[in-house]
């Protein structure tokens, strides 16, 4: 495999008992993991790893997305239009400003 040039987390709530739980999961964060390795498949972006996470402890703009190495943190991430204005950032170089965390 070749070392991706960017990593997407998708945060699924996870906790360490395993259970999916908390914001993320409860608003389709697993499903909307599904529609962004879709999209980057459809887009030809195959240098992007796509990974689910734990918590990542900022609830309050779940569903949560993170991109490195950018450090792009992403909130409010609920529908395929947050996705796909996400990835056209990432192509672009320049995050999704209407959804990122400060």
């Amino acid at each position: 495999m070749k070392k991706p040039a960017h990593h997407i987390f998708v945060c699924g709530s996870f906790r360490a008992t395993g259970s999916a739980q908390g914001v993320c999961s409860k608003k389709n964060s697993m499903g909307l993991l599904q529609y962004l390795e879709q999209e980057l498949a459809d887009r030809g972006l195959p240098e992007i790893a796509i990974s689910s996470t734990g918590c990542l402890k900022a609830c309050d703009h779940g569903p949560v997305v993170i991109i490195y190495p950018e450090n792009w943190w992403f909130g409010g991430v609920e529908d395929e239009a947050a996705i796909d204005a996400i990835i056209d950032g990432l192509e672009s170089g320049q995050p999704a400003e209407a959804y990122l965390i400060d």
